[in-house]
Parts: structure tokens; sequence; C-alpha cells
């Protein structure tokens, strides 16, 4: 028998996801001296590249860029993407345990954290990634609706989705027009009567999770003005002792622009974003739908890890709006086959190995917990494939396993169409080329079925 990762049998490798991690997890084996491999990369999306496409904000282009590394790795000889191609419906873990070597699981935090408050499931209360996934032509959201006529909304949560979250509603049409926002959530926002914005953090403004640009941007709307409260914008004694102790120049920068909203005069425009920090939701008001949202303020109090928590105090108020968007983190869901950590959403893992499952591997949100931007998923792809390498050269891994020819075989008689990277190439040309009609940078296809019929499509 051949030695494992040779010409004459490469090692197979399955990366389930293709967002950011999976890549740069593929890129990295890629890049290994004297190994050859084969990636077969699945998603359940005939589209690749994860929140790249379906989570990064529409007016963020630049980020978007980074599709061009990916499609570097894409084109390697040993590469191949499966779309259109669910775990669990149209593949399962046994499958992929008899086809490959190794799995990396890079599936992300596919559902959003509870506030776990009363009245959350009210009618106009809704997960932000829900509304994300919409304004982004994600398949799976293009069928929600979202009462723009509310003249109020209140965000809950100041990372950097929520923060996505306000501008785009603070955003006027023609700020929107040149981005690939979906052509629905295009014309929803043009009519849209949201006049104010209240954006709510649990603790102070120096723990805020927003970064210096995210921040920026608010002062560069075209129609909307930026309310802090000089309270707000302040730094608290727990904060500055902490800072002295920890210098970080992204919270000096944020301090600072709060400061500068914090003494500029509102100038009239038709829009307006409030931060406010140090208050917490503690319900969602309303009989049948939102009607306003109970908030309590904070205190801020030190842990005795030296970490400042947020503390409830008995001042309270209720802020009247008609639609709440909830931005307090991501999870993972659970995946049959898999063991799951209910309790921080992830897969179990050390050092990237799935715990208790031999030859399966994690990568990213699933694996850490969503934290992060884009690049800090490289170093964590590299630390697992690192893992896997280390088990590789052990011999964990070496066993006979079945074809891709076999793989394409299963799912065939399942009666899948997978759709490889050349036909989302074909894809990708049709969106732009849809999109330069309109003078957009692209026209996304937001349903799966006209993507398989545009494939179909001689």
């Amino acid at each position: 028998m051949s030695e494992l990762g040779s010409p004459e049998r490469p090692l197979r490798v399955a990366v389930v996801g293709s967002g950011p991690s999976g890549f740069y997890a593929a890129e990295y084996l890629f890049k290994q001296a004297g190994l050859t491999v084969e990636v077969d990369m699945f998603d359940r999306l005939p589209t690749p590249f994860g929140l790249v496409r379906g989570g990064v904000a529409p007016d963020h282009d630049k980020i978007k860029s980074v599709t061009k590394v990916y499609d570097k790795t894409a084109a390697r000889e040993g590469f191949r993407f499966y779309g259109n191609v669910s775990l669990g419906e149209d593949l399962s873990i046994d499958d992929l345990r008899g086809h490959y070597h190794a799995v990396i699981m890079a599936v992300g935090a596919q559902t959003d954290r509870a506030l776990g408050i009363p009245g959350e499931d009210l009618l106009g209360s809704h997960a932000a990634t829900e509304f994300v996934g919409w304004y982004n032509g994600h398949p799976d959201y293009k069928h929600r609706q979202f009462d723009l006529s509310a003249e109020r909304v209140v965000v809950v949560g100041v990372g950097n989705v929520a923060m996505d979250v306000a501008r785009i509603l603070a955003k006027t049409c023609a700020e929107l027009v040149s981005t690939d926002i979906a052509d629905y959530a295009l014309d929803a926002l043009d009519l849209s009567r949201v006049r104010e914005i209240v954006m709510l953090g649990r603790r102070g403004a120096a723990q805020a999770a927003f970064t210096p640009a995210e921040l920026k941007e608010f002062g560069e709307l075209a129609d909307a003005d930026v309310i802090v409260t000089p309270d707000d914008a302040a730094l608290d004694a727990l904060s500055a002792a902490a800072l002295k102790l920890k210098p970080d120049r992204d919270v000096e920068k944020n301090l600072t622009l709060l400061g500068e909203y914090a003494q500029r005069p509102p100038s009239g425009k038709n829009r307006r974003i409030i931060l406010r920090f140090l208050t917490s939701p503690v319900e969602i008001v309303g009989t049948q739908k939102v009607e306003g949202v109970k908030i309590v303020r904070n205190v801020l109090s030190q842990k005795s890890d030296g970490s400042l928590a947020a503390q409830a105090t008995d001042q309270t108020e209720i802020i009247p709006c008609e639609l709440v968007f909830r931005s307090v983190g991501y999870k993972g869901v659970p995946l049959d086959g898999l063991p799951f950590d209910a309790k921080s959403g992830i897969i179990p893992n050390q050092d990237g190995r799935v715990t208790d499952t031999p030859g399966f591997y994690a990568v990213g949100w699933i694996k850490r917990g969503p934290s992060g931007v884009i690049g800090t998923n490289k170093p964590d792809s590299i630390l697992t494939v690192e893992s896997l390498l280390a088990d590789f050269r052990a011999g964990i891994l070496d066993r006979e396993t079945d074809s891709r020819a076999a793989l394409e075989g299963v799912l065939g008689e399942r009666g899948t169409q997978f759709v490889t990277f050349s036909d989302w190439q074909r894809l990708d040309v049709l969106e732009q080329e849809a999109g330069a009609k309109l003078g957009r940078p692209r026209l996304k296809f937001t349903d799966v079925s006209k993507m398989l019929e545009a494939l179909n499509t001689p």
C-alpha cells in the first residue's frame, strides 16, 4: 500500500463550511511541502464564503475583497467545492468518516443568543441575525418581514453586528444603492419611516465591543445625527484604572470619538442614532406586539478576577418603540453524530481536535465561540491544522477511505445536485452582469432554486 499523503494515495480531508475559517484551513493544508492532499469543501448553499457573503454589511465592500484570497485556494489542484450539499440531509457524519481521513468542521455559529427576558418573542422582536441575513440576500431570510413603519427602533447590543444593523437602518437609499444589498431590502429601506435608533450597552463605553472604524462611520452618515450624552461618554474610575493597568488603543480611540459626539450638537438630520451605556433590557413590553423596552440602569463592579461587570440598580424606565433587534452574540447548533457543549455553543475540542471523535477537527466560531474578526480565523485555523498534521504524522489518520468519485456517486444516488466552484463562478458573473444593468456592483441570487435553474440553463 502506498504511503498516505503521497501522489498515489493523497490525504483526503473534508471541510464542512466554506467561510473564512474553512478556506484558511484548506490554504494551510495545501502549503505543506511534500504532502499530497485532496480537500473537498462542503456548503449547504450553492454559494461559498459564509459570512463574508451573508454577514458582512453590504457597505463594507473592502472587507469582502478577502474572497480573492479564497479564490486562489479554490484554484489549487486537489481542491473541490461541493455546494448545495447539506450535512444531515445529503450526507451524514458516517458518510464523511467513510470517505475521508480527516474532517474539519467549519460550520460557524448559526443562531443567536437569547436575552432570556419576558416579551422576547413578541411580534416585532427579532434576532439581529435575521435582519443581517435579510438585507444581505441570504436565502434563509429573504422572506422575513420587518415593520419599518416603526419610527423608533431599539438595538440591544453594541458589538459590530449591532453597529451594522443601526447603520443600515440609518442610511439613505442613495447611500445604499451603490452596494450589493438585496434588491428587496433596498426597496423596503427606501420606504422606511425609522427616525430614531436607540442602542443599548449593558456595560460602560470603555467595554463596548465595537471597533473605532465602526464608530467613526456613524459620524459620516449623510442624514443621521449621532447622540451621546456626556455622562455616557465619560470614563468611570474603575474603567480608568483598568485602562491604566492594561492600555488599549482601540478603547482609547472609541472614548475619544464618543467624547466628540457628545460635544457635537444635533444638526437636524432626519434620523438619529442614540448610544446608551450601562443599560440592560429586563422586559420587552407589549400585549401582542412590541410596544416598548423596559430597561434598568447599571453600575460597574469589579469581579474577583479583575474584570468589570454590570450590576443592576433599582432605576428603570420604558423606552417606547415598535421594533427591537437583539444582538448579544451567536452560538453554534448541535450536529448529529458529534459532541456539543450547549452552554458555550461550541463543539468541545482540544487544540481543534473534537473530543472523543478521532479524525474530526473544529475551526472558527464552532471551535472557540463567536469572537474576533475575519482575520482572527487564520491563526485559529492554522493551529487546528497543526493538530491534524501531528495526528497524520503519528499515523492516527492512516486508514482506508472511499474515493472522491465514490462520494459523488453517493450524492448522485441521493438526487443531490451539487454545485462546483466553477458553477459558483458562473453565478458570480451573472450577478455582476445583472447589477451592472442597474449601476450596482451585483444583484444577488437570493433563492436556491433560481441559482440551480440558472446553472441548468445553457
